[in-house]
């Protein structure tokens, strides 16, 4: 149940002149299913037209994945030519990109994705290939790009501190140049542009919860400082060229985001705590566990993100989940869930300890938005509960691992 008390059934806003709006079952076919078939008669019988889909088949007695050039595609809307739009998606193969190029091909537009699949897969976008409203690029957003678009949702950057933190001067490079270029590009093709910030922003708070005129308390030659202050670099960019060339800017700051599709090792609480309780492993809580945090579901975020590009709003906008919870208070509901997950599936759950580790540096004690901005000027406000996130995310891993795919 969402936060009526009702099953959701779609998902989207009807704002703005842009109806995002789109069937939930439509949407979770996407992604509540393994990636490849069984078997090859499996993959095309046409007994199984919700699966028709697949691009490919796993023989687990030779361990060889078979490809196919079936095109059956998803259901899309039919746009007259003046309603559909160009629309350029940048890290659409990562966790929120990827979410967002479904929700915009459902939608009907013509969508290009660019992505250098440092974080991103292929494997995320892979049921759009060959449509022809969809198109692929691997391209790095560091080097400048020549092509038509009437909006420009910018995602492309590692979001995770293990990757941020691989390789501190290619994701200051992402922040800076790759933001730059696109700019550069909006200002050219005349495109409103979008640019998802983070709550990292606002740094080790000491305002509680931070509206979006909190300047922050960042640590700016910290291991977190080249995501941080790429962030803010990235936000001067975008102001700048909306007072001096006139483009038409939109800012989003992302606070904590989860959902199917995010790496299960790159490092996040979330991902961190399922997988450990999916496999019978300890759950890691670095710290004392009184830390808080906040957390939407992905599709809360995706409502958001397209909300606020076709709104009148430039400011800047948090998009995030006000409940808090402690981690400590996390790792015990996610560990419950996945419990009555696996119970409901006639499993038998393994013992699963709260073990403590040491805090890494610069981690923020509080985190929190105020969202007072996005339900003013958006009308918008989270949907889903984080309890159904989790159990909605237990069995998108839970496929997965049973499929083979991860582990």
């Amino acid at each position: 149940m969402d936060r009526t008390g009702k099953p959701p059934r779609t998902v989207g806003i009807d704002r703005f002149g842009f109806d995002s709006t789109v069937n939930v079952k439509e949407l979770r076919a996407l992604y509540l299913r393994p990636r490849h078939l069984p078997s090859r008669s499996q993959a095309l019988t046409e007994q199984n037209p919700s699966l028709s889909d697949f691009h490919s088949t796993y023989d687990s007695s030779t361990n060889n994945i078979s490809y196919t050039t079936v095109s059956r595609f998803p259901p899309v809307k039919l746009l007259t030519p003046h309603r559909k739009k160009r629309i350029l998606v940048t890290g659409g193969a990562g966790f929120v990109g990827s979410h967002l190029v479904d929700r915009l091909m459902l939608l009907g537009h013509d969508v290009i994705v660019i992505d250098n699949f440092f974080t991103g897969s292929k494997t995320t976008v892979s049921h759009w290939i060959g449509h022809p409203n969809f198109e692929l690029l691997r391209h790095d957003v560091t080097e400048p790009l020549n092509i038509e678009c009437d909006q420009i949702y910018h995602l492309a950057c590692p979001a995770s501190p293990p990757h941020y933190q691989f390789d501190a001067i290619k994701t200051l490079k992402t922040s800076f140049m790759g933001t730059l270029n696109m700019l550069g590009l909006a200002k050219r093709t005349k495109a409103r542009f979008l640019i998802t910030s983070t709550s990292e922003i606002y740094g080790d708070p000491q305002v509680h919860p931070q509206p979006e005129d909190y300047w922050g308390n960042v640590n700016p030659i910290g291991i977190r400082a080249c995501y941080d202050e790429g962030k803010r670099v990235a936000e001067t960019l975008t102001y700048s060229y909306q007072r001096q060339e006139n483009v038409e800017v939109r800012v989003a700051r992302i606070f904590n985001t989860f959902g199917p599709r995010m790496n299960p090792q790159d490092g996040r609480v979330v991902s961190n705590f399922v997988m450990q309780a999916l496999k019978g492993e300890n759950m890691t809580v670095y710290g004392d566990g009184k830390q808080t945090r906040s957390f939407q579901y992905i599709h809360d975020l995706i409502d958001g993100l397209i909300a606020l590009m076709n709104s009148n709003e430039s400011r800047p906008v948090n998009l995030g989940n006000t409940d808090e919870f402690t981690v400590g208070e996390f790792a015990e509901m996610v560990r419950e869930v996945v419990k009555e997950v696996k119970e409901r599936d006639g499993e038998a759950m393994a013992p699963v300890e709260i073990v403590h580790k040491p805090i890494p540096s610069d981690d923020p004690q509080r985190r929190r938005p105020d969202n007072s901005r996005a339900k003013e000027v958006l009308d918008w406000c989270p949907r889903w509960t984080v309890r159904m996130g989790v159990e909605e995310m237990t069995r998108y891993y839970k496929i997965l691992l049973e499929a083979g795919e991860i582990e």
